[in-house]
C-alpha cells in the first residue's frame, strides 16, 4: 500500500432501511482501512432511518458522514446521482448497501487487489457474497464464477453485486460517461461493462467478504441455486434482457471512443448481431466472443440469440 492512505468515498443508498441499518454503519465503523467518508444519498425515508443517520453522524462528525438528498426515482439511479456529485471526492469509491454486514477487512483487501493499477487505468474489484438471512446468520453462498472477467462476458452479464465492488477515480469517470439521468439498468453492471470495455483491470475475488442480507424487502436478492439460474435463462428467452441491452447498447455508443480497439469491434459485432437474419445474427454474434459464467447461462445465452431475444 503507498505511504499516503487512499481516501475511500463510500456510498450508501437508503430508504426505509432502518431496520438493518445500524448494523451495516456499525460494520462500516469497523473497517481495518479507516480513511474514509461515509456519504449517505436518502430517498425519502418515511421510518426511522433518518433519525438513525443523524445520530451515528453526531457520533462520527460531519467530516466523516455526509448526508445528501435522493432523486427518489430507484436505487440505480440513486447511486449514479452520487457518483456525479461533485461534492463527493475519494480516490477510490465503494459502494454500500443499507442492509448488509461488512467484514472489517474489506476495503482493505479490495484496496489491496487494485492499487497497483494506479490511477490512469480504469480498476473495478467485486467478487462473491455470503448469504446471510434476517438475522446474520450464513446460510449459503453468492455464485462462483469461473470464467475470466472480460467485456464478452460483460454485454450479456454482470458479475458482481455492486455491495462487494471498489473503483478507482478512472473508473468512476467512465461510468459517468452515462448522464445522471440515463436509465441504467443497474450501477454494477454498469460499472463492469464500463471497466472491461475499456481494457481496465477487473480483480474478481472468490472468497466473500460481505454478509449479503436476504429478506422480504431486498430490492435485487440472491443470484444462487439453481432455480434462479433457471428464472435468468427464462428472463433472457422472454425478452427481458433485450431491453435491458437497450439500455447498455445505447449508452456504450455514446462512449464508443473510450472502449480499446478490440472491444470497440467486439461491441460493434454485439450491436449487428440483435438484427437482421438469424445466420448473420449468428455470426456477429459467434465472431463477438459472447459468453456467460455458467453452462446453463450459455444454454440460455444460444438460444436468445437465436430468438433475437438479446
Amino acid at each position: 500500500m503507498p505511504a499516503t492512505t487512499p481516501h475511500i468515498a463510500i456510498l450508501l443508498a437508503t430508504y426505509n432501511g432502518a431496520h438493518h441499518l445500524p448494523e451495516q454503519l456499525d460494520s462500516i465503523i469497523a473497517q481495518t482501512h479507516t480513511d474514509w467518508t461515509i456519504h449517505v444519498s436518502d430517498d425519502g425515508s418515511t421510518d426511522d432511518t433518518l433519525a438513525i443517520l443523524l445520530t451515528y453522524r453526531e457520533r462520527l462528525g460531519a467530516d466523516r458522514m455526509v448526508l445528501w438528498q435522493g432523486p427518489r426515482a430507484g436505487y440505480s439511479r440513486n447511486f449514479m446521482s452520487m457518483l456525479h456529485r461533485e461534492g463527493i471526492d475519494g480516490d477510490y469509491v465503494a459502494f454500500s448497501d443499507q442492509d448488509d454486514i461488512w467484514d472489517t477487512d474489506k476495503l482493505e483487501k479490495a484496496l489491496a487487489a487494485i492499487v497497483a493499477a494506479g490511477q490512469e487505468q480504469a480498476a473495478l474489484y467485486g467478487g462473491r457474497s455470503r448469504l446471510v438471512d434476517e438475522a446474520g446468520k450464513p446460510f449459503g453462498m453468492s455464485p462462483l464464477f469461473a470464467r475470466r472477467p472480460s467485456f464478452a462476458n460483460a454485454l450479456v452479464q454482470s458479475l458482481a453485486g455492486g455491495n462487494t465492488m471498489l473503483i478507482n477515480r478512472r473508473a468512476r469517470a467512465l461510468m459517468c460517461r452515462a448522464p445522471e439521468t440515463a436509465k441504467v439498468v443497474s450501477h454494477d453492471w454498469w460499472a463492469y461493462l464500463v471497466v472491461s470495455g475499456a481494457g481496465g483491470l477487473v480483480v474478481y475475488d472468490r472468497e466473500p467478504t460481505i454478509g449479503y442480507r436476504q429478506h422480504a424487502e431486498n430490492i435485487i436478492g440472491s443470484n444462487a441455486g439453481f432455480g434462479a439460474r433457471l428464472r435468468r435463462m427464462a428472463d433472457m428467452v422472454g425478452g427481458r434482457h433485450r431491453e435491458w441491452n437497450d439500455f447498455n447498447v445505447e449508452l456504450l455508443a455514446g462512449m464508443r471512443d473510450d472502449l480499446s480497439d478490440e472491444n470497440r469491434q467486439r461491441f460493434d459485432r454485439f450491436v449487428a448481431g440483435r438484427s437482421g437474419w438469424l445466420l448473420p445474427r449468428a455470426w456477429n454474434f459467434a465472431r463477438a466472443g459472447l459468453y456467460r459464467q455458467t453452462a446453463i447461462g450459455n444454454a440460455g445465452l444460444v438460444l436468445a440469440a437465436l430468438l433475437g431475444r438479446l
